[in-house]
């Protein structure tokens, strides 16, 4: 059998209520409306759900089982219409971001903010070689996620990592000859802050590779074809951190922050932003040993 919700919930409000009298009050509605809807409810049922007298009113035991189900029946309601109803929030955000700072993160974020504003249209740039930060000054983007060096000045910090040398677990340098080395093209801030470090030493090395996906980087590194600077979290099996080793530098900490532009102050942005800022830090087996390193 199917059951109104009205009639639920107004046998609802009189459980919590205590008594139809102020149940009528919290649905609006005179005291005989209630009398007459739980009537209904009952003969709807086959069976007394109410035990009343002059002094009070109780649940019978039939009762007190289909309160249960009611009140699941009435949340799911609840929700159902929370989750489908039309959202005032409309609009476009342009969002850029790192490709490794989500990595599978970023579909599930993608799909749950598009399920609760389906009258936003996301703009999403992912890459490792786009100069966000001028891209949200020239106001092409409305929120940027950024790597930058420690003590940035600019946003809302959002994960603090480390920048170690990677290479491939069989990796072995070629004699006497330069350091093989594999980066994403400029103007990644990752190639910027290595370079620096290496101009600091006497070490002999080269480009040998160089690819704007972490894929394409990721493939030449398992493959032994270079070193690479990625960050702690994006050690994999197969891969070795060489800090240390073949005479490379130390290399400083990075942070990742959300900076927002001209456009990052509509409400489709904020929300959009609030998800990010919300966002629990990668975890997993590879991060927690990479880090003990």
């Amino acid at each position: 059998m199917d059951f109104d919700p009205t009639l639920l919930r107004a046998f609802v409000a009189v459980k919590h209520c205590g008594g139809f009298t102020r149940a009528a009050a919290r649905l609006h509605l005179t005291q005989s409306a209630v009398s007459h809807q739980i009537r209904r409810l009952e003969e709807q049922v086959g069976r007394p759900l109410l035990h009343r007298t002059t002094r009070s009113l109780t649940l019978t035991e039939d009762g007190e089982d289909f309160l249960r189900y009611a009140q699941q029946i009435l949340d799911s309601l609840d929700a159902l219409s929370r989750r489908f109803l039309p959202s005032p929030v409309s609009g476009t955000v342009r969002f850029g971001v790192p490709e490794n700072f989500m990595g599978e993160r970023l579909p599930t974020l993608l799909c749950q903010f598009a399920r609760a504003y389906p009258a936003v249209r996301l703009d999403v740039s992912v890459g490792m070689n786009f100069d966000l930060p001028n891209m949200i000054d020239a106001d092409e983007l409305d929120l940027a996620v950024v790597i930058s060096a420690p003590k940035h000045e600019r946003g809302t910090l959002l994960r603090r990592t480390r920048l170690v040398w990677i290479a491939a677990d069989t990796f072995e340098p070629p004699a006497g000859a330069s350091l093989p080395l594999a980066f994403y093209p400029p103007p990644c801030v990752y190639r910027h802050i290595s370079v620096a470090a290496l101009g600091r030493t006497g070490l002999e090395w080269h480009v040998i590779f160089t690819s704007p996906s972490h894929q394409g980087l990721r493939a030449a590194v398992l493959a032994g074809l270079a070193v690479t600077v990625l960050t702690v979290d994006d050690v994999e099996p197969g891969m070795k951190i060489v800090d240390g080793l073949y005479g490379l530098p130390p290399l400083p900490h990075a942070d990742f922050a959300l900076i927002c532009g001209a456009g990052g102050k509509t409400p489709a942005a904020l929300e959009f932003g609030r998800l990010i800022l919300d966002m629990p830090e990668p975890s997993g087996a590879a991060k927690r040993a990479a880090a003990r390193t």
